[in-house]
């Protein structure tokens, strides 16, 4: 067998002449170079499916190994998650004591007559109402919680602040209305001799009084002016049974000829309270109560300060 090779140039051709032995070895070697093709295509092929289709148990493994970091993740979302609501728990619990303080102050206000008690009951939740509106489908989120305590807890500080402040001019304004001195240091009577020259109704001379006698029935209350320190309560020459009442700012008052005294030296009294009781001690023609008032050391008419209360 012969095989003729063609050039291609100028058409001139090669004769390769072949035996058998030839013939066979080539169609061998063309044979193992497809088998070798086929061999290497099908490992590949096998490579690529066991690498796509996984075995079963390095399904689980993997399976293993996202279940356990899933669960890592849920339980630092929990973690964090109680931490939120404890710090949230610990803040409400300090509203809620900012909030108890606040009643108080608003009770103090009612007691103190600032506030009308019907018009705000501090033991009752405030009345709230109106028709049903439309249901909204967010929920809240503990970012939006948070920062609705927040605003919660700006306003309450600012309550407070303004509330303080309304309690120390309270505070204040009952204080200077506790010692404003004024009206009758009886419950009944009738004035029986005033202020200035007078005729002595032992001597019958022209003498200065001090004070003015305010007649009444024996044993009947004297009241406080005003609020003060007791610094005197027993026997003086001339007044009989005496108490004086130290109001600050100079201001002294004095309740004499007592038939019995209600206080003692360092009590510190209302405006109202009893603190003695009407009588005829000292140098007196009858019951009475001569009441004196004093401004840093110097006589007043008492008269001027009976007075207030009629304004």
């Amino acid at each position: 067998m012969n095989i003729i090779l063609v050039g291609r140039h100028h058409g001139k051709s090669r004769v390769l002449p072949l035996n058998l032995p030839a013939v066979v070895g080539l169609v061998v070697c063309a044979l193992a170079m497809l088998t070798g093709a086929g061999w290497s295509g099908y490992q590949v092929a096998v490579n690529r499916m066991e690498a796509a289709e996984p075995t079963p148990s390095e399904l689980v493994s993997r399976w293993q190994a996202r279940l356990a970091e899933q669960q890592q993740t849920l339980a630092q979302v929990r973690l964090e998650t109680q931490q939120q609501i404890d710090a949230l728990t610990l803040r409400l619990g300090e509203m809620q004591g900012r909030l108890l303080r606040l009643d108080a102050l608003g009770q103090r206000f009612v007691e103190n007559g600032l506030v009308a008690s019907e018009e705000f009951n501090f033991d009752e939740p405030a009345a709230v109402g109106g028709p049903e509106g439309k249901s909204s489908r967010e929920s809240f989120t503990a970012p939006g919680l948070i920062a609705m305590i927040e605003r919660m807890e700006t306003q309450l500080a600012d309550r407070e602040q303004q509330l303080r402040l309304l309690d120390k001019l309270a505070s204040r304004q009952k204080l200077e209305e506790e010692r404003y001195v004024e009206g009758r240091p009886i419950t009944w009577g009738w004035l029986s001799s005033k202020y200035g020259y007078r005729s002595d109704p032992f001597t019958g001379k022209r003498t200065w009084h001090d004070g003015v006698d305010l007649a009444g029935k024996e044993g009947s209350d004297i009241i406080a002016v005003a609020g003060g320190v007791v610094t005197w309560a027993g026997e003086r020459y001339g007044y009989g049974n005496l108490v004086e009442i130290d109001h600050g700012d100079g201001l002294v008052t004095r309740y004499g000829h007592a038939k019995a005294v209600k206080v003692k030296v360092g009590d510190v009294v209302q405006k109202g309270q009893v603190i003695a009781l009407m009588g005829s001690t000292g140098r007196s023609t009858g019951p009475h109560v001569h009441f004196e008032v004093l401004a840093n050391g110097r006589s007043k008419d008492p008269v001027k300060y009976i007075a207030r209360s009629d304004r």
